[in-house]
């Protein structure tokens, strides 16, 4: 509302009018009022009846004394309740600023890395800095991309290093693509795999958008080595759900392959012997204020994918 719609009777119904105006509705008399307010009870009767003024009618009868509230009166209590009560939000929220847990750090990141990177730096974080609080949301590209350069949250997880505008991206780890195949198949015996041994086998692919199922279709394409394309996800996650059930044969990210290798000791997790890479960055917005908790959290995120690389290099 602009200052010229602000009625001249508005602009002179000051905030401690409302405020002795609650106190006397509060308390029940001017005395109690004025006890409330710390102020006196001629002082409280003289602002209150210029309130009346101002407004042009009575809030209160005086009987015998005492101030009754009238219907009006009643009415615009239940107003000032409410708008006070927003206030106290208000004020409870500025307090609880100044707390160690009052700000959470927001993390957008792809569904892959919510359920495989993240959960470990995470609780990195959460041991070293105790009262940090985290929100994450699992985002596909291109939103992923989109709401960071709106500057939406602190940081992000994405597969590829271009940063999108308004950010900047730091490369967290590449690795290669890995195999996973059920426990009990016999290819579960090689420590390596090659594209020949995936000849007519079942084979569980990403959905055919998906930038990895086009390199990893490119691979066999080139090597003239058929697989049997029976089933086919947008997930990695659910890519090693199907061949921990024995559906097929996957490639994947090393990530989610490791994640789902140790869950229930049905799938095993293989090298390649051709190489498929794979790439994590951490996505940082240039025109948002950063949080205290966003460099422990990249240190977090550092250590994670180290401690992911190690893993990789012990598999048989």
């Amino acid at each position: 509302m602009t200052d010229a719609a602000i009625s001249p009777l508005a602009r002179r119904i000051t905030h401690r009018h409302i405020e002795v105006f609650r106190a006397v509705m509060a308390a029940g008399s001017a005395t109690g009022a004025a006890s409330l307010l710390h102020s006196s009870q001629p002082t409280v009767s003289r602002e209150l009846a210029r309130l009346e003024s101002l407004l042009g009618y009575a809030l209160f009868e005086r009987v015998q004394g005492r101030l009754r509230a009238n219907a009006r009166a009643l009415a615009l209590w239940d107003e000032v309740q409410r708008s006070w009560q927003g206030l106290e939000r208000v004020v409870d929220r500025a307090v609880a600023l100044g707390r160690p847990d009052a700000v959470q750090l927001s993390v957008l990141c792809l569904p892959a890395l919510a359920h495989a990177l993240l959960p470990g730096a995470a609780a990195r974080l959460l041991q070293a800095h105790p009262h940090a609080r985290l929100s994450v949301t699992p985002q596909e590209s291109p939103l992923l991309e989109e709401w960071m350069s709106a500057q939406r949250f602190d940081l992000g997880l994405c597969e590829q290093a271009a940063a999108p505008p308004g950010t900047r991206a730091e490369v967290l780890l590449t690795l290669d693509e890995v195999a996973v195949v059920p426990a009990d198949h016999p290819l579960a015996r090689r420590p390596v795999l090659h594209l020949e041994d995936f000849a007519d086998q079942p084979f569980v692919s990403l959905s055919a958008d998906d930038p990895y199922r086009r390199l990893i279709d490119a691979r066999f394409a080139q090597a003239a080595v058929p697989r049997t394309l029976r089933m086919e996800t947008h997930s990695a996650a659910a890519v090693c759900a199907m061949v921990e059930h024995g559906l097929g044969l996957a490639i994947v990210n090393p990530l989610t392959a490791l994640a789902a290798a140790g869950s229930g000791g049905r799938l095993v997790v293989r090298r390649l012997a051709f190489s498929i890479p794979f790439s994590v960055a951490c996505v940082l917005p240039l025109y948002r204020p950063p949080l205290p908790e966003v460099a422990p959290m990249l240190e977090a995120l550092q250590a994670e994918a180290v401690d992911v690389a190690r893993q990789l290099r012990a598999l048989p």
